[in-house]
């Protein structure tokens, strides 16, 4: 017995050491497959002008892709961290916090009357964006690497930015002579998208940026292809009239490849050129740790019925609500027997026993919980893929800018209910809630765009690693660039080509007007002089 239990166990030493050989060599293999002939470390030079945590989230994770990669990174940001995000050491932070102030904590009322009104937030941002470029190019350290943009060029292979609302951070990679790549941490950006890439999406069946419904009667495509043309006239026209800069001096530079944080079960599907590329998610690179802080496990941990998670994100502070509404929330979380964790600043007034409040919940943990049933949200684009990833259905109130259009792709997907804020009441509120809750449909079409989001060739890390080494290796990558960009906007819409053909057919038209009435004049003098010589 016990020669034959040796045996066993130096099978089974043998199966663990060969296993292990075998997955050390499938991952090497994949190492090689994914390192081309030849790799050479690049350095990086990226300038966050965007102060969001959002923004910087994707950001960050798409640098943590390439430093984990091996390349070295110098990254212009308002949120410095206090740890590099990567362990190689390959990475170095300029904080601009103090010329970047970071935009968190607005006030809902503002929020729910400027920001979601189209007339305000599309100047607003042109502007913005604008105002950010000043304060950059205003730093000594980026004023340094554009005087010296020899030396600059010499030192960076690369340039990755974000595009808000203006070309204007476009003009130091046309300063110093860099490549450049754009990081766009919403779904693309409409009103800019014909400048950024060359073409613009059809509003037939694309959906604005900041169109909130689908798109499939006339009054939508009508509305639709309005918000597109006003969107492009004011964004036009806020450049236009605005201060005149040295970024606003000739051609802005034009990327090589644009990331996109967005994804199939969320964004309609498009024509675009082959230099964007979806990585929606990216910033979820990291496996979710499973340690949630104790209080906040045995809060779920302790929950027979289930939890709602509640937050309203980090640009809107949820304790600047109105009473009514916040009442509204409190009243209708008294009468359901799940628990609620509440994302809420400061203390709660008449807070439900059944509550837990907190200015910061570890987010993405929380949705992974399997007893986690809902999520009740704004519909940021970071928290959709979070939602989507966890498989965890959505009761959505849409606020501002892209939001509406993200959560109103959960509702098509089935997995989502969206409500106005302002207009919500308790009736409304906990029928929603429970139809989330007890409707088996919406978890399980949830489960079903999660397993569609995980379903990718590459990870959104291999991805952007591939094709940033793609632009280091081609020079520029300046083939994938559409010649659309070099079109002026009549000759883009064939208004040239249109014009010809409508003047060759009104010439045409014209000489056989004109030869018929030759021979109309002809025939009929012929006739009369046939007449008179008969009398």
């Amino acid at each position: 017995p016990t020669r034959r239990c040796c045996r066993v166990l130096v099978r089974v030493l043998v199966l663990v050491l060969v296993h292990g050989l075998g997955a050390a060599t499938a991952r090497t293999a994949a190492g090689r497959r994914l390192t081309p002939p030849g790799f050479r470390p690049a350095n990086i030079l990226a300038v966050e002008t965007v102060p969001g945590r959002s923004h910087w989230n994707f950001m960050s994770a798409v640098l943590r892709a390439l430093t984990d990669r091996g390349h070295s990174v110098v990254a212009f940001t308002s949120y410095p961290s206090q740890l590099p995000p990567s362990a190689h050491g390959n990475y170095t932070e300029v904080d601009t916090s103090a010329v970047l102030t970071r935009h968190a904590g607005e006030r809902a009322s503002r929020v729910l009357s400027d920001y979601s009104r189209l007339s305000y937030i599309v100047p607003s941002v042109v502007r913005w964006s604008r105002q950010f470029c000043d304060a950059v190019y205003d730093m000594e350290q980026v004023r340094a690497l554009m005087v010296n943009g020899t030396d600059t060029a010499a030192r960076f292979d690369l340039l990755v930015t974000e595009p808000l609302g203006s070309e204007c951070v476009a003009h130091l990679a046309a300063a110093v002579g860099l490549p450049m790549v754009y990081v766009v941490p919403t779904p693309m950006i409409t009103y800019m998208q014909p400048s950024i890439v060359g073409h613009s999406a059809n509003p037939a069946y694309v959906p604005h940026l900041l169109y909130g419904s689908a798109v499939r009667a006339f009054r939508h495509r009508l509305a639709n292809t309005a918000v597109y043309a006003y969107g492009r006239l004011v964004r036009w026209y806020a450049e236009l009239t605005d201060r005149r800069r040295p970024y606003d001096v000739g051609q802005p530079a034009k990327p090589s490849v644009v990331f996109v944080n967005s994804h199939h079960v969320t964004e309609p599907t498009m024509l675009l050129p082959p230099n964007v590329i979806h990585v929606g998610g990216i910033h979820l690179d990291r496996p979710a740790s499973g340690q949630l802080p104790t209080n906040i496990q045995e809060f779920i941990d302790n929950s027979p019925h289930g939890v709602v998670y509640f937050t309203f994100g980090s640009v809107v502070a949820m304790s600047s609500l109105p009473d009514h509404i916040q009442n509204t929330f409190k009243n209708v979380f008294r009468q359901i027997p799940q628990r609620v964790l509440w994302k809420f600043e400061g203390e709660m007034k008449d807070k439900p026993d059944n509550v837990m409040t907190g200015n910061w919940f570890p987010q993405r943990d929380v949705l992974l919980h399997p007893n986690v049933k809902l999520f009740i949200s704004h519909g940021g684009i970071s928290g959709v893929y979070e939602a989507v990833d966890a498989g965890v259905p959505v009761l959505g109130f849409p606020l501002y800018y892209d939001q509406p259009r993200n959560l109103q792709s959960l509702v098509n997907a089935g997995m989502a209910i969206t409500m106005e804020l302002l207009s919500i009441n308790e009736q409304q509120f906990l029928h929603g809630i429970k139809e989330l809750l007890h409707n088996p449909n919406y978890t399980k079409n949830a489960k079903i765009t999660a397993e569609r989001f995980k379903d990718r060739p590459m990870t959104p890390q291999e991805s952007v690693v591939y094709w940033m080494e793609y632009v280091l290796r081609h020079k520029g990558a300046h083939h994938l660039k559409s010649e659309a960009l070099n079109l002026t906007w009549y000759q883009y819409m064939l208004l040239d080509v249109i014009l010809v053909f409508v003047v060759s057919f009104l010439v045409m038209m014209y000489l056989i007007y004109k030869t018929f009435r030759y021979f109309y004049s002809f025939v009929a003098n012929h006739l009369i002089s046939v007449k008179v010589k008969q009398q």
